[in-house]
């Protein structure tokens, strides 16, 4: 289960995973943490524990369409390919039910997200000499 981490972005093991989602810029995590913390702020930020350790977290905005955009998303590097990136997804999916899910990736990135069902789309080179893409999940309501 994904719990709120609105309160504990000021705790090391969170500004960690967030320094994780924008390597290798690790000099903007005070900004996405602020960008977070706005009272006003539309964003919202949910981790996943386990063993009392937090393992990922995921960064993301939903509008009145219900239309999911993940800002941030990142699994510490010991524990990734176990699964917890596609676990919270399916967990945001459940949680929120939103008609899609958007989040615009790198191509190292590329391959989790269409493992998990996301539509690619290359964006070109947004910042010359890398590529950026745009990956789109689709969720239909199933009829009984």
């Amino acid at each position: 289960m994904l719990i709120d981490l609105k309160s504990r972005l000021q705790d090391s093991e969170i500004q960690e995973l967030i320094g994780w989602s924008v390597f290798p810029d690790p000099d903007s995590v005070p900004q996405v943490i602020e960008q977070y913390a706005a009272e006003d702020s539309e964003l919202s930020i949910m981790g996943y524990e386990s063993e009392e350790q937090m393992i990922g977290f995921v960064g993301f905005s939903i509008n009145s369409e219900d239309r999911m955009v993940l800002r941030h998303i990142a699994v510490l590097p010991e524990a990734r390919g176990a699964g917890f990136g596609r676990g919270m997804i399916l967990e945001l999916l459940h949680q929120f039910a939103p008609n899609t899910i958007e989040a615009e990736t790198d191509e190292e990135a590329v391959h989790f997200y269409r493992s998990i069902g996301f539509r690619v789309e290359s964006l070109g080179e947004r910042v010359p000499g890398t590529e950026r893409f745009l990956c789109t999940y689709e969720a239909y309501e199933q009829e009984d």
